[in-house]
């Protein structure tokens, strides 16, 4: 009985063997054709190769450090107008929340039975406020501000948590120097490349 179930044993780990190699040589046919250095899959009609424009319009992300940053400006006035035309119908007139979250507030409430996350108190970059509001942002119609309005509502914000003066004009430059309450709040990722 027993050399009936290492036969089989040693039968499945054949099959297994053989299988892979299988997988292992079908993956190998989507590598670099050695006839011409380029993909074989190009002969299959599969997918569509991006030129750095088409990339461009969805690499759109933001550092903390402003990598990525667009060009534009924003100040306070601008953004107070903006966010009473496209934002205070969730986040209620002053962005103390309604249907969507409070963006302001909640300053020292961290440590608090109920913390208060909000732009202000819970935040650690600028840039990450400048980012979200440029991705997903307002929530019926994410990406449709421009870079001068999310500089502006960004300002607004900022100066609603007593975070910049009231005269403030931020941009690409200013924006990433704001140095938010609870910067030190999180703790440093240490994977290489990480900010």
């Amino acid at each position: 009985m027993r050399d009936v179930h290492s036969k089989r044993v040693r039968w499945r780990m054949t099959l297994a063997a053989w299988f892979s190699l299988m997988a292992l040589a079908s993956c190998s046919s989507l590598g670099p054709d050695a006839s011409n250095g380029q993909n074989a899959t190009a002969g299959h009609g599969i997918g569509t190769p991006l030129d750095e424009r088409a990339l461009a319009a969805w690499n759109i992300d933001v550092a903390p450090d402003g990598r990525g940053l667009p060009a534009g400006s924003g100040d306070v006035a601008t953004g107070a107008h903006l966010f009473a035309a496209k934002c205070a119908a969730c986040h209620g007139a002053q962005g103390e929340g309604g249907l969507g979250d409070p963006l302001i507030g909640g300053l020292g409430t961290l440590t608090s039975a109920k913390p208060k996350r909000t732009v202000g108190s819970y935040w650690p970059y600028a840039t990450t406020l400048f980012d979200y509001i440029r991705r997903a942002m307002p929530y019926n119609a994410p990406e449709s501000l421009s870079a001068d309005e999310v500089y502006a509502l960004s300002a607004f914000l900022l100066n609603q948590n007593g975070i910049v003066p009231a005269d403030t004009r931020l941009d690409a430059a200013s924006l990433p120097r704001v140095v938010m309450p609870n910067r030190q709040g999180f703790v440093i990722d240490p994977r290489p490349g990480r900010l």
